[in-house]
């Protein structure tokens, strides 16, 4: 497991969502910025039909998938209408400016 940078945080605004490629990786990450200092990344792709979440949008820490508006829980992963689907979430850290994120870049690929 290693720590890779996504994107600066000033690159989130508060309340918004943004995608980014992480390379190595495969998927997009998606990073939310929720407010109070509290940023989540998820995986970037809904898991119910591999729709890119960045066309969504995001209200109350819950991503909406703009395909079929599966929501997601940003923290949890939880999805409100599926409970057997889930977002795959990253353990995060703001070190200064800059998000980075644990991934094992080799026993993945998304």
């Amino acid at each position: 497991m290693t720590w890779v940078r996504v994107c600066a945080a000033s690159e989130v605004p508060v309340g918004w969502m943004r995608a980014f490629r992480v390379e190595g990786l495969g998927i997009p990450v998606l990073v939310a910025d929720l407010g109070d200092g509290r940023y989540a990344a998820t995986s970037g792709i809904c898991p119910h039909e591999d729709v890119a979440l960045e066309g969504g949008y995001l209200l109350g820490g819950r991503v909406t998938c703009p395909g079929h508006g599966y929501e997601f829980d940003m923290e949890t992963g939880r999805c409100g209408h599926d409970a057997s689907l889930q977002l795959r979430r990253f353990p995060l850290q703001v070190v200064g400016d800059e998000i980075l994120i644990r991934v094992d870049l080799y026993g993945m690929s998304g």
